[in-house]
């Protein structure tokens, strides 16, 4: 398998693409994720879910703990698929890692998204107010994943399941708690922050705060349900993520 395919082990060129969505997973989620989100998205987007090491595919390689080697990893695998205009989407997780490529690749003097689509996670200037819990040992670690939602209660009572999850949800989490903010120029693409109204973690404060990293246009977009509103909701969320995309179509491509 090729470095790009290991990244991307579901990505279908499409023939007729005016915009790839590139999607980042939440901590301790995987590509497949975003398999089926093509058939509900515009037919000129060509979605490209993210495979990060240590998940399906990629099980046998060690996740990244830190943020910054994963975005310059990502930025060196993407290239070849930065050719046309493109999009970023990412949950939690997901959402920081979108946040810190598109300041890597202004960095780089590489191209740009044209819009960041960030869900279920506060604005990255924004310290978090939740203790650090990567480190603690396995039943105290479970509890706090618990407490915080930040895992699907079905993984977090699936033992063998978890066993396996282990190392990939203490680098994940040890990836976003030592996450530190170094205050840059706003971002040049427009920005939309998605959430959920009863996540106990992420405010809709923390989700208006992402307006100050776009010097563009900002939306914020809000749903039922608690921090994994993707899957409970997702109707509601893809038909909204087409309706921001069909926006940025007729700013962009008109």
């Amino acid at each position: 398998m090729s470095i790009s395919s290991s990244w991307m082990p579901f990505y279908r060129p499409k023939t007729d693409t005016q915009l790839r969505l590139f999607c980042f997973p939440y901590a301790g989620g995987s590509a497949s994720i975003f398999r089926e989100w093509a058939a509900s998205l515009p037919a000129a987007v060509e979605v490209c879910p993210i495979q990060l090491p240590g998940r399906e595919n990629r099980i046998r390689e060690r996740p990244f703990n830190n943020v910054t080697p994963l975005v310059s990893a990502l930025s060196s695998a993407l290239q070849p698929y930065l050719d046309k205009p493109f999009a970023f989407w990412g949950h939690s997780m997901g959402a920081l890692i979108s946040f810190e490529l598109t300041r890597q690749l202004r960095q780089e003097n590489k191209p740009e998204p044209l819009h960041l689509l960030v869900s279920g996670r506060q604005a990255p200037q924004l310290p978090s107010a939740i203790p650090p819990i990567h480190h603690l040992p396995e039943v105290e670690f479970i509890k706090g994943l618990r407490q915080l939602q930040g895992t699907p209660e079905a993984v977090l009572q699936h033992v063998e399941l978890m066993q396996l999850m282990m190392p990939i949800l203490r680098a994940d989490f040890a990836l976003v708690e030592t996450y530190t903010y170094t205050p840059e120029a706003p971002l040049d693409c427009s920005i939309s922050a998605f959430g959920s109204l009863e996540d106990d973690n992420v405010s809709v404060d923390d989700l208006k705060a992402w307006q100050v990293q776009t010097q563009h246009t900002f939306r914020l977009r809000l749903f039922p349900g608690d921090h994994f509103y993707l899957h409970t909701h997702r109707i509601q969320l893809l038909r909204a993520v087409s309706q921001d995309l069909t926006h940025l179509f007729n700013r962009v491509f008109a």
